[in-house]
């Protein structure tokens, strides 16, 4: 497995110099600030990867605003509780996308994020979980979320501004360069090692998995 030099040196080369790509990159937001991100921002945002899943983005992007005010602004509370005559209601509104499983997992999520008041809090759970230990956090979410399992999540916690790497195509494919996976990771002993990997190079470099992640997408 190469370096973190090594590879930044690969994407370097690739956009035109090391200025260039420290340019394309982002960085997390603070965790302290994910931490006061309230309950229905949580919702909103994990409802809109789930939303967004198979389809065009743009499709959700022009449809947001009466999405939010069909689901009552994604009110936690109210979304748990979700009865059938509301549920079927939703599958007539036109403002939304009218597919019944995201429905449903909009109703599901609302019930796990209430369940993490237990634990202080879907804002202080996303939070505060290690950025060490981040493929337990994408296991915590497709285990006891909705359709949150694969992309889905990781892109619902990048979407927040979570610390977190995705595994894109060109993510993927560097992990597999680099002898870390041999195809792309579903099983927990193939997250372990990417998460290793991570791991590593943050080591090396001081950097966030998001900024790793984006260096890994740009060195392929």
């Amino acid at each position: 497995m190469r370096t973190f030099d090594e590879i930044h040196a690969i994407a370097a080369d690739r956009k035109g110099g090391a200025a260039a790509l420290e340019s394309l990159l982002t960085k997390p937001k603070p965790a302290a600030d994910d931490a006061q991100v309230p309950e229905d921002r949580w919702l909103a945002g994990i409802s809109r990867a789930v939303f967004q899943t198979g389809i065009s983005w743009k499709v959700v992007d022009n449809k947001w605003v009466g999405i939010e005010a069909a689901f009552k602004g994604f009110d936690v509370g109210a979304c748990a509780m979700m009865d059938d005559d509301w549920f079927d209601a939703l599958l007539r509104d036109t403002r939304i996308i009218r597919h019944g499983a995201k429905v449903q997992a909009v109703r599901d999520n609302a019930a796990f994020l209430l369940s993490l008041r237990d634990r202080g809090g879907a804002g202080r759970v996303f939070a505060d979980w290690p950025a060490t230990d981040y493929a337990g956090l994408l296991a915590l979410l497709k285990t006891e979320g909705s359709r949150l399992g694969a992309s889905t999540g990781q892109y619902a916690m990048r979407l927040q501004g979570r610390d977190g790497y995705m595994m894109s195509t060109d993510v993927v494919a560097r992990l597999i360069a680099e002898g870390v996976i041999d195809k792309s990771p579903s099983s927990k002993r193939a997250m372990t090692a990417v998460q290793g990997a991570f791991n590593t190079w943050m080591d090396q470099s001081g950097r966030s998995l998001t900024e790793i992640s984006r260096v890994l997408a740009l060195s392929v």
